[in-house]
């Protein structure tokens, strides 16, 4: 049977679909190592085209000259569309990702789509602000009759936006990037992580059927040198991009010279405080279970549990008898818990971080090695150390994967302090019996999103970034457009 998508043997470029000039290279499906299919691949040559038709669009085509309604009228027939094809979306991303379906169809697909549509809303509401009247005296007259005028500030697409997206929810980044670029105006060149071009490349597809004009939206895949051209190119106005901390330290090196705007949504190490009043047993269910979402391959999980000493032993006996009962296996069955990781070169990361953690002294409680029966697949277990310090490699390194880390704590400061202690700032999450003192924490917590006590599980009108490396920038929230807009202030005299 073939899996929805994976029949697209073209990159999308001027609203039209061309042969791959540097050929093609499997898929893998990371739970049976099998190739799920074979994808394109653009030469750079082909890369720059795209950057020329994204420049002809935004430059001379009708796109950024509609107005928001009518942006908005596109981008949700777009929405209609994926909708329609939710389904389907899932299976891809199941067999491309190898996130358990169990929570693709929320997690991976529907919230994404939700987000969108909250996009839309806050588009059509989108204005332009007249500032207050200014009365002034006349530079030029001190003497003489004062000046009136009016400041009205106006919004105007960025430009020409790449966008470069990775493997680990791939329908979320890519529709992270196309919808609020679109929706400002912008055109686009999109590139995903070579482990899930066809999550992308199905974007192609639904272009043509809501027909939206060539050149606002083309896809092209690649390596390193087709991402570079992304970053270097004079004529792309803004980077926008999904990934690895080292990574984007790299786009922002190589999109200095020409002064591009940079977007980036980075890596995590996020910290989750159970004080000494919390609901022990609750917080570590939480914990166990956060590990084991996409097999870890999540930039926003909590992954260093600072626990106070109080309720550590009882904390990790817990999460460790939680973690045990997760079941490891194929994605496509409704009763697997967890998948795979993406590739064999991800676990070997993975399973160097164990060996890491072994090595400093901590404590494994659950865990560490491959489940038992899962020969093909790039299958790891939920892994959870006890007695970490803050300054081992496993509570300091973003691992990617399902590895856990412990770490006792005897005041609130001091749990503070060790939270902080960190280059990333991405997330964070507070587990308490006292609200109000939770509160009182996350706002101490240098994180660009903090969940007490789970948080709302609801993201639509909240911007989401990071503090520190873990990015530049906000998404999501009424102010999502922004970051793909210029502001430009119009002053006028009133009265003549």
């Amino acid at each position: 049977m073939t899996i929805p998508f994976t029949d697209i043997a073209q990159i999308y470029c001027d609203g039209a679909w061309h042969a791959p000039q540097a050929g093609t290279e499997p898929v893998i499906n990371p739970a049976t190592e099998d190739v799920l299919a074979n994808a394109p691949v653009a030469s750079a040559q082909q890369v720059e085209a795209a950057i020329t038709s994204a420049r002809e669009a935004f430059d001379n085509g009708p796109w950024p000259r509609m107005s928001m309604a009518e942006r908005a009228d596109v981008v949700e027939a777009l929405a209609r569309e994926l909708r329609a094809r939710q389904s389907q979306i899932a299976e891809l991303i199941v067999a491309e990702v190898g996130c358990a379906a169990s929570i693709t169809q929320l997690m991976q697909v529907g919230n994404p789509l939700r987000l969108l549509e909250a996009a839309i809303g806050h588009a059509r509401r989108e204005q332009s602000e007249r500032l207050p009247i200014d009365v002034t005296p006349n530079p030029f007259a001190p003497d003489g009759p004062r000046s009136i005028g009016g400041t009205t500030v106006v919004r105007e697409p960025i430009g020409v936006v790449s966008a470069i997206t990775g493997y680990n929810f791939p329908f979320l980044l890519n529709l992270a990037k196309i919808g609020p670029a679109l929706l400002a105006g912008c055109t686009m060149v999109l590139k995903p992580s070579p482990f899930t071009p066809f999550s992308a490349l199905m974007f192609g597809r639904l272009a043509d059927e809501i027909g939206l004009p060539p050149g606002v939206l083309n896809i092209v895949t690649g390596g390193i040198e087709e991402g570079q051209l992304l970053c270097t190119d004079e004529r792309v106005d803004m980077v926008t991009f999904t990934g690895s901390e080292a990574v984007g330290a790299q786009i922002m090196g190589q999109a200095a010279p020409t002064l591009k705007k940079v977007h980036l949504e980075l890596g995590g190490k996020s910290a989750m405080i159970v004080r000494e009043d919390a609901d022990v047993e609750r917080a570590a269910v939480s914990a166990a279970t956060l590990l084991s979402i996409n097999a870890g391959q999540g930039c926003a999980i909590p992954t260093r549990f600072l626990v106070h000493e109080s309720q550590r032993a009882g904390f990790a006996a817990t999460a460790a008898a939680v973690a045990e009962q997760i079941s490891v296996g194929n994605p496509a069955d409704p009763a697997t818990d967890m998948g795979p990781l993406i590739r064999a070169s991800q676990r070997s990361k993975v399973e160097h971080f164990i060996e890491l953690g072994h090595s400093a002294g901590a404590k494994l409680v659950c865990g560490g090695g491959r489940p038992e029966g899962l020969d093909k697949g790039y299958f790891t277990q939920v892994t959870l150390f006890d007695d970490v310090t803050n300054d081992m490699a496993i509570a300091q390194e973003e691992i990617f994967g399902p590895v856990g880390c412990i770490i006792g704590f005897s005041s609130d400061e001091e749990a503070i302090r060790i939270a902080n202690d960190s280059r990333y700032g991405l997330n964070g999450a507070i587990e308490t019996a006292d609200a109000a003192k939770g509160y009182e924490m996350a706002m101490q917590v240098r994180a660009g999103s903090v969940s007490l006590n789970g948080g709302t599980g609801t993201m639509s009108d909240a911007p989401i970034g990071g503090y520190k490396r873990s990015g530049i920038g906000r998404e999501y929230g009424p102010g999502w457009l922004r970051e793909y807009q210029h502001e430009k202030s119009i002053f006028y005299p009133i009265g003549r």
